[in-house]
């Protein structure tokens, strides 16, 4: 009977899975009703951390969201580290994990630029995650994974130059389009990679 038990137990790859599957999907969900429920938001105009101090009624919405994303991929970081033990990949998984919670308990306005920091913290280790993580995962998604990867950072060094003011403008898609080619690539290629977690087996 223990050994049964044993058997139909998930891996410690497929904990990781769960942890950032919830995390990508709660976000995202929650990511549009703080959109929604502040109509004069601009998705082009405004940053998306707009959504955490310039409009109280996504505030209460957007920062406690970007909190629990924030533990649970810490949490995916801890259950990766125990399933694959492979420090470059879990740096980056925890870092991003951090630097969600930054965000969320330090909104926009805080002291010594601390969102600024933590954000910038998010988008760059998110980014090297997907192309690290591409390590572990069987083609095409390990193919997937870099392009998502290498989108994020690419957008990043654009997005640098006056907060993204300039490039965003360029491309017509303003500020806050250009920093949702950071977010949004990082954010499916989470939930991809989320599903491969959950169908696999720890690595020796």
């Amino acid at each position: 009977m223990a050994g049964a038990l044993i058997a139909v137990a998930p891996s410690n790859a497929a904990k990781s899975g769960v942890c950032l599957f919830i995390g990508a999907v709660e976000f995202g969900i929650l990511l549009i009703m703080a959109e929604a429920v502040s109509p004069e938001y601009s998705v082009s105009s405004n940053y998306i951390s707009d959504l955490g101090k310039v409009f109280p009624n996504s505030a209460t919405i957007f920062n406690p969201s970007i909190i629990v994303l924030g533990v649970l991929v810490l949490a995916s970081g801890y259950y990766v580290q125990r399933a694959f033990r492979w420090k470059p990949g879990t740096v980056t998984i925890v870092a991003a994990g951090i630097g969600q919670l930054g965000i969320g308990f330090f909104p926009e306005g805080s002291p010594y630029s601390l969102h600024s920091i933590f954000s910038f913290v998010t988008f760059l280790s998110i980014g090297l995650a997907a192309i690290l993580m591409a390590k572990w995962q069987r083609r095409p998604l390990s193919y997937f994974s870099v392009v998502l990867g290498v989108m994020t950072l690419a957008a990043l060094v654009l997005y640098i130059p006056q907060s993204g003011v300039t490039w965003g403008s360029a491309l017509g898609i303003g500020p806050g389009g250009l920093e949702r080619l950071i977010v949004y690539p990082s954010l499916f290629w989470g939930t991809a990679f989320s599903g491969y977690l959950m169908a696999s087996e720890d690595r020796p």
